[in-house]
């Protein structure tokens, strides 16, 4: 099993910036994937970005493009989030998640997600 914790959530003043890590541990598996979804009150989980774990391709959605950054630390099996010139609509609850199989990634699907954290965006 992997395990996946966050850190780095807040309250920040729109304008500000703030880093999120994730950081992956327990049995021995490789990732293939990994990337950043959100959730705000009322609506749908989106995937805000993703990075490819060997080539280090990343995705953005569009609306965080320019703005946000995701990068990887292969030796801490880490990933983290960049978010800069952050929007009171950026507020929502920050989850990272793991492709750990082939299959998984050609379904767009992740195997395991960290536990979530909180990022208020005040206007």
């Amino acid at each position: 099993q992997v395990q996946l914790v966050e850190s780095g959530g807040g309250l920040v003043q729109a304008g500000g910036s703030l880093r999120l890590s994730c950081a992956a541990s327990g049995r021995t598996f490789t990732t293939y994937v990994m990337g950043w979804f959100r959730q705000a009150p009322g609506k749908e989980r989106e995937l805000i970005a993703a990075i490819n774990w060997s080539t280090s391709r990343m995705h953005y959605a569009d609306s965080v493009k320019g703005r946000f950054t995701i990068s990887r630390d292969s030796a801490k099996n880490t990933v983290y989030l960049q978010m800069n010139s952050l929007k009171p609509e950026d507020t929502a609850v920050y989850y990272c998640a793991a492709s750990t199989t082939i299959r998984s990634v050609i379904n767009n699907e992740y195997d395991y997600w960290g536990q979530g954290t909180q990022v208020t965006v005040s206007s």
